[in-house]
């Protein structure tokens, strides 16, 4: 393995909150009779909504069961898994939400330096979610130019290849600096979606896309069936919020920031299959806002409770 491919696939833990101490899954066999994750058909023709665990990670950190019993109170069946507190394997995690009666719509993974395969094999199985994300935080340097997103694609091809032969998806969530343009006048994100193999999905996320000074609805109409899933997040979209030294500006429940959600959600409603709430800072409780949102969602008919 290179260096570019080990930095690649090095652990990268976001503001060391959530760790990745204690798995607690190795040495597991995967199941022949595995439980997809994709959306129910009793959505109709609406995505699946959901929610990422990253908006309320003080709350769980200080309440685990508590906070997931809340999310399911105001109507959340589904969630996309972030990482737990140190001392909280994966599959305490789990169990954590079966308690609750919350399914996993999606995983947020680490790309570790050890064992990347197996550990999300490993992570699917406990799950029983068959869609992994590579969360892509912070920036890796290589997508300053074309050859290092190249570079990165080799590996991403890589991943996937893998994942399929278990019958297992992968998918890219983007920040702003995937959309910044290269000297050669195109952006990482064209570049990803002209080289990866086709059976790599993207979550682009909206506000990020925004922040990066474009439309989120013309991405999402550029690049076609290829967008699987949203991040659906609203509020000031600040095109100078783009420093990694996290905090950023609070974000609003949906339908109450800058973006032009109705229209985004008209351009995502022939391919996108889930709608996933996140905020990454907030002002006041963000169960509350996340609440706000899903009723918004809800009323407008953007999505639907599967």
């Amino acid at each position: 393995m290179t260096e570019n491919e080990k930095r690649t696939l090095s652990l990268l833990d976001r503001r060391h909150f959530l760790k990745m101490a204690g798995l607690g899954i190795l040495g597991t066999a995967f199941p022949a009779g595995f439980t997809s994750c994709a959306r129910s058909d009793k959505a109709g023709s609406l995505p699946g909504l959901s929610m990422q665990l990253y908006t309320v990670r003080n709350e769980i950190a200080a309440d685990l069961p508590g906070t997931l019993r809340r999310l399911a109170e105001i109507g959340f069946t589904h969630v996309e898994t972030a990482f737990w507190p140190e001392g909280v394997s994966h599959r305490d995690g789990a169990a954590y939400l079966k308690e609750a009666g919350l399914n996993v719509s999606s995983i947020h993974a680490e790309l570790a330096e050890e064992s990347v395969p197996e550990m999300l094999t490993e992570l699917a199985e406990v799950y029983e979610c068959d869609r992994l994300i590579w969360h892509g935080w912070p920036e890796d340097p290589r997508y300053r130019t074309r050859e290092g997103t190249l570079n990165l694609v080799s590996l991403y091809n890589k991943v996937s290849e893998y994942l399929q032969s278990y019958g297992l998806r992968f998918g890219l969530h983007n920040h702003w600096w995937e959309f910044r343009t290269l000297e050669e006048g195109i952006t990482p994100w064209e570049l990803l979606h002209q080289e990866l193999n086709r059976e790599i999905f993207f979550q682009l996320d909206i506000y990020w896309v925004a922040v990066a000074g474009l439309d989120p609805a013309n991405i999402i109409r550029q690049l076609g069936s290829r967008v699987e899933m949203l991040h659906v997040k609203d509020g000031p979209a600040n095109p100078d919020d783009v420093s990694v030294d996290e905090p950023h500006e609070p974000m609003t429940a949906v339908g109450h920031g800058r973006l032009d959600i109705p229209g985004i959600m008209k351009a995502a409603r022939e391919h996108v299959r889930w709608m996933v709430l996140e905020m990454d800072e907030t002002d006041g409780d963000p169960i509350a806002l996340l609440d706000q949102s899903l009723q918004y969602m809800l009323s407008n008919r953007f999505a639907a409770l599967t």
